[in-house]
């Protein structure tokens, strides 16, 4: 065997097995024998190719899919395409999903779900689901979704389809415990709250934000969830359930205190999920309750439930946050009543009530790109492995690389991909693509040229050059939104910060991608690192109230004229509900650079 190392590189993902051989390949015209394989694992496949043609082994339609794309890899390459090989190759993970959040303001336009769709196909990813508070277009419940711009149930179907023919599932996924905010809002729906005049988090009130776990509120929930399945041919659904914030400190406070708060938890969670379960579905939910709560583990139904550990710190990014962590923020966290320390042990600690009691679960690691403008993408190869590592030491059947829009989604596109496109590589084969360079697997897969991939690869390491660690976030967005736990950054971090940010723009203005939407990628990320360099400035010139007006003023009209092009770059990626919503997520900002300025 001749090792080929530049050649592997350039396939994608990398395969479990490799051989190059020290004879020559197949000639142009030689056959392609295609045999069907039972002993090679799930959506596994064998390619020979030597003198005497090319012969595909496969143990389904998947495998002989990603057969046929290893082998026009192979063919592309100028070293491969005349060598004999030998791939044999499967995944680690049987479901290898994304999860896109279309309810923080940013609604996808179909030419953009056609890309991503395009992107997991490529990557080898089966399982889509578009994360959904308020933004599908419900039936009965207009005045929710309104001002959203919301995918509509022919949307739905188009999708489907789509993710059909490029052997991906579809999956239906409605929150239907906490995150429902932007229901309880409306006078129609505030009863159904547990805390109908809003609850404390952090310090600050915030407004209802959790379903009171009622009966009626389960078919509620339940109602939502099968009108969105409806539209899909998946058999699998998503229910959300994380974060209830309130729960058992509003109207079920006296049945948590009596019966137990991870008892009460459960009987929503089952009023919800027993009737999908009973109508054939697989009901996937976020395991985050089950953290504190390890009796809740223990109850759950034995099959057909799967609960879905998300973290999305890497152990060592949580540690050096947690380390840094004010006296102060450490009090909040006490106050509201979190242990942040488990953080620090990733996905091991975070699955231990499921390892404990024996039961199934999933992984959801992320792509560092929320709350960061552009991407942590050390933060989140971390994050990305470490789910990889536990996942597959624990069995998981499926591993979701998931992307939010905290703080009004003001990240694109694009800063999701170097992120999504590790983690589809790290999920298909740990092993032999745990050193996959982002930046070079963007360039070849989604962009078809060089440039970008490098320079959203070097935007997103601006998280770690400044040396501020936070949980979930970069201080970069803490400088933007107002953020309370933005650290100090040291003058020198910030120069370093400047320089490559500088240098990602200069790369920017010179990149020509050969991908259709090439144009747009380009141009919605040259606003990133603009956003980024802002950002820089601000926490250079020491805050807000070490300005001198004339610097606040210089600054208020930089941070206009961005704002003039989010607005532009928005509309090339997404559909205009939320802009606005969004766009006010800088009104602080501003307000406070014109007040400086007037001084």
């Amino acid at each position: 065997m001749i090792a080929v190392q530049s050649s592997i590189a350039h396939l994608f993902p990398v395969p479990r097995s490799l051989e190059v051989l020290g004879e020559p390949g197949p000639a142009p015209d030689a056959p392609v024998e295609v045999h069907v394989d039972p002993d090679l694992p799930e959506q596994g496949y064998t390619l020979v190719r030597d003198a005497d043609g090319t012969r595909i082994g496969h143990r389904d339609d998947a495998g002989l899919r990603y057969a046929r794309q290893t082998l026009d890899q192979v063919r592309a390459d100028p070293e491969l395409a005349g060598r004999a090989v030998r791939v044999r190759d499967w995944p680690d993970f049987p479901v290898r999903g994304f999860m896109l959040d279309i309810s923080r303001d940013r609604v996808p336009t179909r030419r953009t779900l056609r890309r991503y769709v395009e992107i997991l196909a490529a990557a080898r990813m089966n399982q889509l689901e578009l994360y959904t508070e308020h933004t599908f277009a419900y039936a009965d419940h207009a005045e929710v979704w309104a001002r959203a711009s919301p995918l509509t149930a022919d949307d739905m179907r188009w999708l489907d389809a789509l993710c059909a023919a490029h052997g991906i599932t579809l999956v239906a996924n409605q929150n239907t415990l906490g995150h429902m905010e932007r229901w309880l809002a409306h006078d129609r729906y505030r009863d159904r709250a547990e805390s109908p005049d809003g609850f404390t988090l952090g310090g600050h009130h915030r407004s209802p934000s959790t379903l009171q776990p009622t009966p009626d509120n389960a078919e509620f929930a339940l109602a939502l969830v099968r009108e969105l399945a409806d539209t899909v041919r998946a058999r699998r659904v998503n229910i959300g359930a994380d974060e209830p914030w309130e729960l058992g400190k509003g109207r079920s406070a006296a049945d948590a205190a009596e019966r137990g708060l991870g008892q009460v938890y459960l009987d929503h969670l089952l009023r919800v999920a027993t009737p999908l379960l009973e109508d054939g579905y697989e009901v996937q939910f976020w395991a985050d309750v089950l953290a504190d709560h390890p009796e809740v583990a223990e109850a759950l139904p034995a099959a057909g439930l799967i609960p879905v550990v998300w973290q999305y710190d890497g152990p060592a990014h949580a540690r050096a946050a947690l380390d840094r962590a004010t006296p102060e923020q450490r009090e909040q966290w006490a106050a509201d009543g979190f242990d942040m320390e488990p953080l620090a042990g990733g996905f091991r600690e975070r699955a231990k009530s499921l390892t404990s009691a024996g039961r199934p679960f999933w992984v959801a690691p992320g792509t560092g790109a929320w709350n960061s403008i552009v991407g942590r993408l050390g933060n989140a190869v971390e994050n990305l492995v470490d789910a990889a590592e536990i996942g597959r030491e624990h069995g998981a059947g499926g591993y979701v690389v998931t992307t939010w829009g905290d703080h009004g989604h003001v990240e694109p596109p694009p800063v999701t991909y170097p992120g999504l496109l590790y983690g589809a590589a790290v999920s298909w084969c740990l092993d032999s693509n745990r050193d996959v360079d982002p930046a070079a697997a963007l360039d070849r897969v989604v962009f078809d040229g060089p440039g970008l991939g490098a320079a959203l690869a070097a935007a997103g390491s601006v998280a770690d050059l400044v040396d501020a660690p936070l949980l979930n976030g970069s201080v970069l967005a803490s400088a933007l939104f107002g953020s309370e736990d933005a650290p100090a950054v040291a003058p020198e971090a910030l120069a370093e910060a400047e320089r490559v940010l500088a240098g990602a723009a200069d790369a920017l203005a010179n990149a020509r991608p050969a991908a259709a939407d090439g144009d747009v990628a380009v141009r919605e990320t040259a606003q990133a690192v603009a956003l980024a360099r802002f950002a820089v400035a601000l926490l250079a010139a020491g805050g807000i109230t070490a300005l001198t007006p004339a610097a606040a003023g210089e600054l208020l009209h930089r941070l206009d004229a961005l704002v003039v092009e989010q607005r532009a770059c928005w509309l090339l990626s997404a559909r205009p509900g939320g802009l606005d919503d969004s766009i006010a997520k800088f009104a602080p900002l501003r307000s406070a650079l014109a007040r400086r300025a007037a001084q």
